[in-house]
């Protein structure tokens, strides 16, 4: 009879209106001079550099939480790449590089004829730079000479580079170009993009990734061939490409036909899932970082957002089959000690995917945890749900999604 008037009590709590949010899923801004747009984030040891469109480099030491600026205040920097310690930044004005964390820097522009620097990458120890309106440039000893390395490209507004194995790749106007050969010769590999304006690489194992204004493109033969890779991407215009480990996340522009923010991949492309809760006004995202389980989003706002990694990638799409209805399982281990996983399925809704909650609470009806706050596509997914900082003792978990509702139970036991 205790245990029948403990579930009834709880039940009548979790459906109540007083349970409160704890936001464990939520972007928070972040402060700092930001007044720039914050074209590129990069992290070295404890250091976060943020480069910003008219407003130089900032620097954190602290994840985000505060920035100052370093010795390079003024300038239109678009991108930040490290090679050991050394920091290199692309102008309006060249190239510079730090050694000391941004306190002094030295202007790297010998040889170079056009000074818009859009994209740096290391192949190597060969340094290549790509321009707005003059190609591309390679340096073979860190950026102190430069030497035309464009031949192939006809159109030399080159936006994006990425490295994959022995090949280099190219992106802007006019599609994906690729050398093998350190940049001596490059050719077009468009074959299945139906969009030529590439403002996104990147690299996830032997998959290379383009962004484009109408979506995401993969090719898994060195981009002889592309396919689409948008299911669940309603932002079709891509600012970014950001890979980690077995995740893929793509920031997008509020402009062009979508809504923008952020999207995550947790297979190779084939569905992305919305990851804006939080934004007040979902914004034009420019560049994504993951250090420290954090996610740090810099935008076209002034503003940089950040965000626990660790819930953002909580929920993992298992299967694209669409159900045939809602339904959750119980949980795996249970009992459980501090992880445990739960499925559930989501059939089709509209058309589309629908906004989809899974919190967990404890016994007295109180939210624990968000795990899942967000639209998803027609499928399987699973959850992780860590009780580490919890104690043990009896959790209950509510999916409620397009009018289902379904909450279990499940024991943690320390």
């Amino acid at each position: 009879m205790k245990r029948k008037t403990v579930l009834i009590v709880f039940a009548l709590i979790i459906n109540s209106t007083f349970l409160f949010n704890t936001g464990f899923t939520q972007w928070v801004e972040l402060t700092g001079p930001f007044f720039g747009g914050i074209r590129s984030i990069v992290v070295s040891g404890t250091n976060i550099f943020a480069g910003t469109y008219g407003y130089g480099v900032k620097i954190s030491t602290n994840n985000g939480t505060n920035w100052s600026n370093t010795g390079l205040p003024n300038e239109y920097v678009t991108p930040l790449v490290l090679s050991g310690t050394t920091l290199f930044v692309g102008t309006q004005t060249g190239v510079y590089s730090s050694t000391n964390n941004g306190t002094n820097w030295t202007a790297l522009n010998g040889g170079l004829t056009n000074l818009y620097i859009s994209s740096l990458v290391f192949s190597g120890t060969n340094l290549f730079a790509g321009t707005f309106t003059g190609g591309v440039f390679m340096s073979t000893n860190n950026g102190l000479n430069w030497s035309v390395a464009s031949n192939g490209i006809t159109n030399n507004q080159v936006w994006t580079m990425a490295v994959l194995g022995t090949f280099i790749y190219t992106g802007g106007v006019g599609g994906v170009y690729a050398s093998n050969n350190n940049g001596a010769n490059w050719t077009a590999v468009n074959n299945g993009l139906t969009n030529l304006n590439v403002s996104a690489l990147a690299v996830s194992g032997t998959k290379i990734f383009a962004g484009t204004q109408n979506g995401v493109y993969v090719s898994t033969n060195n981009g002889i061939l592309w396919t689409s890779a948008n299911n669940g991407l309603t932002s079709p215009s891509i600012n970014s490409l950001y890979v980690t480990g077995t995740n893929i996340f793509a920031g997008t522009d509020n402009y062009n036909g979508g809504p923008g923010g952020v999207y995550l991949s947790t297979n190779n492309g084939a569905n992305w899932l919305v990851k804006n809760q939080g934004f007040l006004t979902v914004p034009s995202v420019l560049s994504i970082l993951v250090t420290n389980n954090y996610i740090l989003a810099g935008t076209s706002s002034f503003t940089m957002f950040r965000r626990l990694y660790s819930e953002i990638i909580g929920i993992k799409n298992i299967s694209s089959e669409v159900p045939s209805g809602f339904s959750m399982s119980q949980n795996y281990p249970n009992p459980f000690n501090p992880t445990t996983k739960i499925h559930f399925d989501i059939p089709r809704w509209r058309g589309e995917g629908g906004w989809t909650t899974l919190r967990v609470y404890d016994i007295m009806g109180r939210e624990v945890q968000t795990l899942v706050n967000e639209k998803l596509q027609p499928g399987t997914y699973e959850v992780t749900f860590d009780g580490s900082a919890l104690t043990s003792g009896l959790y209950f978990y509510k999916l409620t999604a397009d009018g289902f509702s379904e909450t279990r139970r499940m024991l943690l036991v320390k």
